[in-house]
C-alpha cells in the first residue's frame, strides 16, 4: 500500500521553502513555544463529540463489503474494510458530513477542520503493530482508548487480546460509523468462523514487503460475491456479540471529547492509549496534551506512532518532543526509529513521576 500526503491545509501551515535543513531546526521550540501560548484556541472550530451507540442491527454495514486482511506474525488476523472499494462507493454511503464526498472531489488526504484523515489505515499505524507483536503485549484486563483511531487497527487488536474495554475515538462521525464500527464487528465474529484454516496458514508468515524503501503489506481480499459475505464474515446477531459490549464509540475534536468523558462518573482513565499519525498540525498539541494528561491512569502508556514531519503541514515528532518536554508532565522515550528515508518512529509516554517506579 502507498501512501501520500495530499493536505488541503490552510496557508497558516508551515512553508515548503522553510522545512528543511538549518530553518527547520532553527524554528522547532518556536513553533512549539507558539502552539502552547493558548490552550483555549483550537486551529479550527471545534467539532462537538458525541457517542454513538451500538446499532440493533450492525451486520447490514457489512452487506456488499470487500473486506482485507492484515496479519503480521503471531499477531491475530485483523479484517477490516477495503480502502480502494471503501472510497469508489462513497457516493452510496450515508455521510451527513459530506466528508467522502469532498475528499474525492478535492482528491485530498486531509482537510483541516473537515476531515482528518480517518478512511485511511497510515503507514505508521503498521509500526506500531508490528512493535505490539515483537513485544508480546497481551492487553489483558486492560482499559485501552484507541484515540484518533481511524480504521481501529490498533484498538481492535487489543480487543482480540484481552482488553477489558476499548474505546475508539475519531474527529468524524462518518468515519466512526461507515468505517470504524463495520471493522470492529468484521473482527467480532466467533472464533470457529474467524479461525479458519486459512487464516491459520497466513500466521507468521510476517506478510510484508519492501518496495522502494516504503514498507508495504501484503493483505488477503474477501471479496463477496451476490451480496453475500463470505462465510467466515457471517454471525446470526452481532449486536449482543461480548467483544462488541467492551467497546464505546466517540467523535469529535479532542477538547470536546475530554469535556464529554470527564461527565461521567467515574470519569474513565485509560492503561494504554495509542495514537498513530496524529501530531501533524502543531495547532492541535495543547489539545492532545490536555485530553492523555487527563484521561491516561496514573501508571498508564501512551503509544505514539508517527513521521519526523510532515511536510506541507509543518508537525511532526521534533516539534512535539519539545512541546511535551515543555510542559514537564510527561517523559517520552523512543522505542523504534526508523533512520533511512522517511523517518518514522514509535515512542512511548508515561507521567514523569511515574518513570521511575
Amino acid at each position: 500500500m502507498s501512501f501520500c500526503f495530499n493536505f488541503d491545509v490552510p496557508a497558516r501551515t508551515t512553508n515548503p521553502d522553510d522545512v528543511d535543513g538549518k530553518e527547520l531546526q532553527n524554528g522547532k521550540k518556536d513553533t512549539a513555544a507558539k502552539a502552547m501560548e493558548d490552550d483555549t484556541k483550537p486551529a479550527e472550530p471545534v467539532k462537538e463529540a458525541k457517542e454513538h451507540l451500538p446499532l440493533s442491527d450492525p451486520q447490514f454495514l457489512l452487506r456488499d463489503a470487500v473486506t482485507e486482511t492484515l496479519t503480521i506474525g503471531t499477531l491475530p488476523p485483523l479484517h477490516f474494510l477495503n480502502e480502494t472499494v471503501f472510497e469508489k462507493t462513497a457516493s452510496e454511503r450515508e455521510d451527513g458530513e459530506k466528508i467522502l464526498s469532498r475528499t474525492a472531489e478535492q482528491r485530498s488526504d486531509l482537510i483541516s477542520g473537515v476531515y482528518e484523515g480517518g478512511l485511511k489505515v497510515w503507514e505508521c499505524t503498521y509500526d506500531l503493530l508490528e512493535l505490539i507483536e515483537k513485544d508480546g503485549e497481551t492487553f489483558g484486563g486492560k482499559a485501552v482508548l484507541d484515540l484518533g483511531c481511524g480504521a481501529g487497527l490498533l484498538g481492535i487488536l487489543a480487543l482480540q487480546r484481552g482488553a477489558r474495554q476499548v474505546h475508539f475515538q475519531d474527529y468524524n462521525s462518518t468515519v466512526i460509523e461507515q468505517l470504524t464500527v463495520p471493522n470492529v464487528i468484521l473482527n467480532c465474529q466467533e472464533e470457529d468462523e474467524v479461525d479458519s484454516e486459512d487464516d491459520k496458514e497466513g500466521r507468521g508468515k510476517g506478510n510484508v514487503q519492501e518496495e522502494d524503501g516504503c514498507k508495504k503489506k501484503v493483505k488477503e481480499k474477501q471479496e463477496v460475491k451476490d451480496g453475500i459475505p463470505p462465510p467466515k464474515k457471517r454471525a446470526a446477531d452481532l449486536s449482543q456479540h461480548p467483544l462488541l459490549a467492551k467497546c464505546r464509540f466517540f467523535s469529535g475534536d479532542w477538547s470536546t471529547f475530554l469535556a464529554l468523558v470527564k461527565k461521567e462518573d467515574p470519569q474513565p482513565k485509560y492503561d494504554i492509549i495509542f495514537t498513530s499519525e496524529t501530531i501533524y498540525n502543531t495547532a492541535c498539541y495543547p489539545a492532545l496534551h490536555e485530553t492523555l494528561h487527563k484521561l491516561l491512569a496514573p501508571d498508564g502508556l501512551v503509544y505514539l506512532a508517527t513521521k519526523s514531519h510532515y511536510f506541507g503541514v509543518g508537525g511532526g515528532l521534533h516539534l512535539f518532543e519539545t512541546f511535551v518536554e515543555q510542559r514537564g508532565i510527561f517523559s517520552l522515550d523512543h522505542l523504534w526509529d526508523r533512520e533511512e528515508g522517511l523517518q518514522r518512529h514509535v515512542v512511548v509516554l508515561r507521567f514523569t513521576m511515574a518513570k521511575g517506579t
